[in-house]
């Protein structure tokens, strides 16, 4: 069975699926080269890389691209332009009964190749990131946080904002478990994390941090702000129940432990001062939030 998520192995087969039917139509090259018959108007139409199974693909997921380098994903729509220039101008050139000019050879030859190595480097890249992500929940796991906690800590002191690390922990799990089974867990865990992604601020990570817990960088520019933030959280989680049949719903709550991250302070340590506020949240009753230092 495979580690990735259902997403990642679809989108890496799409992508190999869209790499081989390009490749392809070398076939329909190497016959007009040889018998100087037409390879087919998706080769000789001057905007061929732009109608081919493998330009219309990589147009429409162009943003996943993006997302993982830009400058590759630019130079990606160039060396496919350039190819399908190149091996247009042989074709015409062998149906027109002239030989084909070396340089238009070499630009397809280095293009192709160009082409082939930065597709080969990006689906290294989605699956290497892959492999840092929750096949369950898709978020993200905790390989990445130190980097984007110094970010996050930089743009703070930049902004002369707040950043708070937040650890999220599902109240009463191990009866859902013990009771539904790891099946439902799973189920509930799920939910919970497409609840957060709703609810939590598009530039705010969230991580699947282990079991039952996830871990929130929160920004905010005043105390009250995160004060806010915490109590819709906790509100949307608490009116929107798991449905585990046709006829049955499990309310969920949960209990955060929120730190304010000092200027100087690292990662270690605000996770520590947040697990306490945590400690001290299950303590008290639960379905509530603390805030580190604050009574």
């Amino acid at each position: 069975m495979s580690d990735l998520s259902t997403e990642t192995d679809l989108f890496i087969a799409e992508l190999d699926a869209a790499v081989e039917a390009h490749m392809s139509w070398t076939r329909r090259v190497l016959r007009c080269a040889v018998l100087r018959e037409s390879p087919g108007m998706d080769i000789l139409d001057p905007m061929a890389h732009s109608l081919c199974r493998f330009g219309s693909w990589f147009t429409a997921n162009r943003g996943h691209f993006e997302v993982l380098d830009i400058q590759s994903t630019r130079r990606v729509e160039a060396v496919h332009q350039l190819m399908h220039d190149a091996i247009r101008a042989i074709c015409n050139r062998v149906m027109d009964g002239q030989a084909g000019q070396n340089t238009d050879l070499e630009d397809f030859e280095q293009s192709q190749s160009e082409l082939i190595g930065l597709l080969a480097s990006f689906k290294t890249l989605i699956l290497s990131n892959a492999v840092h992500r929750d096949p369950l929940t898709d978020l993200p796991l905790r390989y990445g946080i130190e980097n984007d906690f110094a970010l996050c800590q930089k743009e703070a002191r930049r902004n002369r904002s707040l950043l708070y690390v937040v650890i999220i922990d599902v109240d009463h799990f191990k009866p859902v478990n013990d009771t539904y089974g790891h099946l439902v867990g799973d189920q509930v865990l799920r939910h919970l994390a497409d609840t957060l992604k709703r609810t939590l601020r598009s530039h705010e990570p969230l991580y699947r941090y282990g079991g039952e817990e996830f871990l929130w960088l929160l920004k905010c520019k005043f105390p009250e702000e995160a004060r806010k933030s915490a109590r819709r959280v906790l509100s949307t989680v608490g009116t929107t129940p798991v449905p585990i049949n046709d006829d049955e719903i499990l309310r969920m709550t949960i209990t955060m432990g929120m730190a304010l991250v000092g200027d100087q302070e690292d990662l270690t340590s605000a996770i520590r001062r947040a697990d306490q506020a945590l400690y001290e949240g299950k303590r008290s009753g639960r379905n509530r939030y603390v805030i580190a230092g604050e009574s």
